[in-house]
């Protein structure tokens, strides 16, 4: 992905509200499966993850690698990630 790509991303999402809330119970598959719907009808989603810093930064590099997602940006508990709609 190029720099301006991410640059208009992070433009695009600043008025995006987190669509996803990972909680104490972790990535589940079920959080997994929302955030995989979210990707398909949206491309670009906030995901909100409360949890210590190193445990946000493992998470968010987990669901990238499980979704095929891009992580665009990371701001305290704020991931957003994207990922190119799949063909009909």
């Amino acid at each position: 992905m190029q720099a301006i790509d991410r640059k208009k991303f992070k433009a695009q999402a600043h008025t995006l509200n987190p669509v996803v809330m990972i909680g104490q119970a972790g990535l589940t598959g079920a959080v997994l499966a929302e955030i995989e719907l979210a990707l398909n009808s949206h491309e670009l989603i906030k995901i909100r993850i409360r949890a210590e810093r190193e445990e946000r930064k493992t998470l968010s590099e987990k669901i990238c690698q499980d979704t095929g997602a891009e992580l665009i940006q990371s701001i305290g508990q704020i991931i957003v990630i994207y990922r190119l709609k799949p063909k009909n």
